[in-house]
């Protein structure tokens, strides 16, 4: 194997490392688990790093999904939307119920379409 001089200028073997990073957030928990091999300590400190980087983004993505969850209808809005689709034809339905139809299909297909997209701006959320 091939050695490098650490910081006090020893010679030491080069290493594999594995690194895991866990945290908890909401009752739910998040983890990332990363290798490398022929690594040094500062690289396995950089790889710790970017471990945490992932679960914080992982946590931030978690924070999106249950903010586009709790908009969803309740089971009283979906009764409501059901009883306008079955009783009233589409032509006669008021700009109310069309918006609150609208709206419901609009959540329902959000929902739905989860986007795991990295460059999120959650500024609704401090």
């Amino acid at each position: 194997m091939p050695l490098r001089a650490n910081r006090v200028g020893q010679e030491r073997e080069n290493m594999n490392a594995s690194v895991k990073v866990m945290n908890s957030y909401d009752y739910c928990h998040f983890e990332v688990a990363l290798s490398a091999e022929d690594v040094t300590i500062e690289d396995i400190d950089n790889l710790r790093k970017e471990a945490q980087r992932l679960v914080d983004k992982s946590i931030k993505q978690y924070r999106v999904a249950k903010r586009i969850a709790s908009r969803l209808p309740d089971s009283y809005s979906a009764g409501r939307i059901q009883a306008i689709r079955e009783n009233y034809p589409k032509s006669d339905w008021t700009p109310e119920q069309a918006a609150a139809v609208k709206a419901y299909d609009d959540a329902m297909f959000a929902a739905s379409h989860y986007d795991y997209q990295d460059d999120w701006e959650d500024d609704e959320e401090a």
